[in-house]
């Protein structure tokens, strides 16, 4: 059975990370974080793949560019957990 983890958590990692992201960086760090089975969910979506959560937080504006790669836009990070 795999866990089900809230993208917060992979935001909040990535903040403490401090690190630059590509999409294919940050699915390799999701799979060292919470194992190859996680599934994901948000406020508004559930039963995501590591890919999904990755598309989705992206079309939701919660990265912005930097270099060649993005980071977490905290200010796009909704109260909820």
């Amino acid at each position: 059975m795999s866990q089900s983890i809230h993208g917060h958590e992979v935001m909040r990692r990535m903040i403490d990370s401090g690190q630059i992201y590509t999409k294919e960086s940050l699915r390799s760090a999701i799979r060292a974080w919470f194992g190859e089975t996680a599934q994901f969910y948000t406020c508004s979506a559930n039963g995501l793949t590591a890919e999904e959560l990755i598309a989705f937080l992206s079309s939701r504006s919660k990265f912005y560019s930097e270099g060649i790669g993005f980071r977490v836009n905290e200010d796009e990070i909704c109260d909820e957990a």
